[in-house]
């Protein structure tokens, strides 16, 4: 059943990745009643003080994509903080979603829950069947929980919150730091402050044969809204394209738009993570939705938006309010 353009909106995370485009669509579709709190407004790792928000602003459609999130380095240098955060984090946010009698709940994962060694393409029930990848092992356990968490709130409440779990994400807003951030936006800023040497070279960690998907936040965005219109069923759904690409093809593709003069330089002792990890999305694909922005022009639109924001960048990663 699709949500009123007048409904009141909770985007938990607005200013992260995922938020401020969700955030840039439901206004770009006329909604018109959404709101947000930042970290000093409510810390939505306090039970109380969210129960307290909710009580008074009391929202009817939740969006619920806050967390700590980082790249590869800080996820296995960080575990702790990214359990405890991400749990805390969506613990919260969902039970005042039921205390308060919010409409509907969309809850945002990771494709990181998987195990390292599951089938490819992945499919929904591949989850909790094998060892999760070490290095974003306490994030992925974060995220396991969450989706567990709503569809336990289904199963004994009768809320009706879902799931939904996006494959890489890249777009305006990303976190372009050198050692915090992910793949993508971390090998663009290499590749544009390369830009003018005299014999530009740019490492990228690991091997180069690692595959991965990447999905423009945007199409993220138009799909969230997608589903908190059209799906209403326990257990995630994936969300991607459903097509993958080496790290050495991804650092091409990108050197190609920023700099075609750097030469490529291989850190064979940094981790590759999984070998490969791309989703199947024929579930997506069946309701209706599919990613319109393709890699490349994501990634030209993404450097445009690096170029005009390059100055105010954040440069680390943190919770996201």
């Amino acid at each position: 059943m699709p949500v009123p353009t007048s409904a009141k909106i909770f985007v938990a995370g607005h200013r992260g990745l995922v938020g401020s485009a969700i955030v840039r669509n439901l206004e770009r579709h006329g909604y018109s009643n959404v709101v947000t709190a930042n970290r000093q407004e409510l810390d939505l790792r306090d039970q109380a003080a969210v129960n307290v928000w909710f009580e008074d602003v009391r929202p009817e459609y939740v969006y619920l994509v806050a967390g700590t999130v980082g790249g590869i380095m800080a996820n296995s240098t960080r575990p702790a903080e990214f359990l405890y955060d991400n749990m805390m984090i969506h613990a919260t946010v969902v039970e005042a979603s039921r205390r308060t009698d919010v409409t509907k709940l969309l809850y945002l994962g990771s494709s990181c829950i998987y195990p390292r060694n599951a089938t490819q393409p992945i499919t929904e029930d591949e989850l909790l069947t094998g060892t999760l990848e070490p290095t974003n092992e306490g994030y992925a356990l974060a995220k396991i929980s969450g989706i567990k968490l709503c569809d336990y709130y289904r199963q004994q409440y009768g809320c009706d919150f879902i799931s939904a779990m996006p494959t890489n994400l890249y777009g305006p807003h990303d976190n372009f730091d050198l050692t915090g951030s992910h793949v993508l936006p971390a090998l663009m800023r290499k590749f544009h402050e390369s830009r003018g040497q005299t014999d530009p070279v740019v490492e990228v960690w690991g091997t180069g044969s690692a595959m991965r998907e990447f999905l423009h936040v945007d199409d993220l965005a138009g799909c969230c809204r997608f589903l908190m219109d059209e799906y209403s069923e326990s257990g995630h759904i994936n969300v991607g394209t459903g097509v993958d690409l080496t790290i050495k093809e991804l650092a091409e593709t990108i050197r190609d738009i920023v700099n075609p003069d750097a030469v490529l330089q291989f850190d064979t002792s940094k981790p590759d993570g999984m070998p490969r990890k791309v989703l199947d999305v024929s579930r997506l694909h069946a309701l209706g939705w599919k990613a319109p922005i393709g890699l490349r022009e994501g990634v030209e639109s993404t450097y445009e938006w690096f170029l005009a924001n390059e100055s105010a960048l954040r440069g680390v990663e943190g919770t996201v309010s």
